[in-house]
């Protein structure tokens, strides 16, 4: 029995009081540790940026050459002036989409690279002050003054676990998931080719009236799908999801096409 003298009362009580204070159950009392474990659950780790990155690409990548491909067609042009127009939507969307993205996230990833070497310094030659502010914030939290003394003991007893402590409570990131510009460059370049190809594919086998019915086509389903798939990454109601998606593409091709009729039909 000298390993349970060893333990504080403080610790003691904590241990024992935390995993009931985790979790309401359903009949509104506080879960066991057997019922917490048959509920557990694993979040996917979208902090990488290719997910949204791929989402943002193929929805804007339809919208921007929807619209083009439509506002070409509505002036009446040669059917070679269209595909050449979604062509260019094409090619010069997914770089544009590449670059930004991955010039934005390297911006954001040296940023938050600076942030966790001032902190490592600061863990590194002020530990103790380090260990102070993480017992204000649990503090601030409602934790017990003697157990965010404990707490903030522990997690500054290891280098790098008092990294990833204050990278969470004070910045809001895991040190290891800062996010790949690589990975969102390429995906969003080509989801943004995917989703700009759709509109343009029926003007490589017909014209006219019947290019813009069948582009319209295309992009109301693609639309529709791309709705739908985000609703699988957010929870939402897949038919809201669908149909907001539908309804951005249709208004851009309204207006896009409404103005291109326009322009053409004064010679502009």
């Amino acid at each position: 029995m000298e390993g349970a003298q060893d333990v504080p009362p403080v610790a003691a009580e904590s241990s024992a009081r935390a995993p009931r204070a985790l979790r309401p159950n359903r009949r509104g009392k506080h879960a066991s540790v057997a019922e917490l474990r048959t509920h557990d659950h694993h979040h996917r780790n979208l902090q990488g940026g290719g997910a949204r990155a791929a989402v943002f690409g193929v929805s804007d990548g339809l919208v921007t050459n929807v619209s083009l491909v439509l506002g070409i067609a509505g002036a009446h042009p040669a059917v070679g002036l269209v595909r050449l127009a979604g062509l260019a939507g094409l090619i010069g969307g997914a770089f544009s989409m590449s670059a930004g993205e991955y010039v934005s996230m390297r911006a954001q990833r040296e940023l938050l690279e600076r942030e966790l070497a001032l902190e490592r310094h600061e863990i590194t030659h002020r530990p103790e002050g380090e260990r102070r502010e993480l017992v204000r914030i649990y503090e601030n939290r409602g934790v017990k003054p003697q157990i965010a003394a404990q707490l903030a003991g522990e997690m500054m007893r290891t280098p790098e676990l008092a990294l990833e402590t204050h990278a969470r409570e004070e910045l809001g990131i895991s040190p290891g998931s800062l996010g790949s510009p690589v990975q969102a460059a390429v995906s969003s370049f080509a989801t943004f080719a995917l989703g700009a190809m759709i509109p343009l594919i029926p003007w490589l086998i017909t014209s006219g009236t019947a290019g813009v019915v069948a582009s319209v086509i295309a992009t109301s389903l693609a639309a529709l799908a791309v709705g739908g798939a985000l609703s699988l990454f957010t929870g939402r109601r897949w038919w809201w999801s669908a149909l907001r998606q539908l309804l951005i593409a249709v208004v851009a091709a309204a207006i896009t096409y409404s103005i291109g009729r326009l322009v053409g039909a004064n010679g502009l």
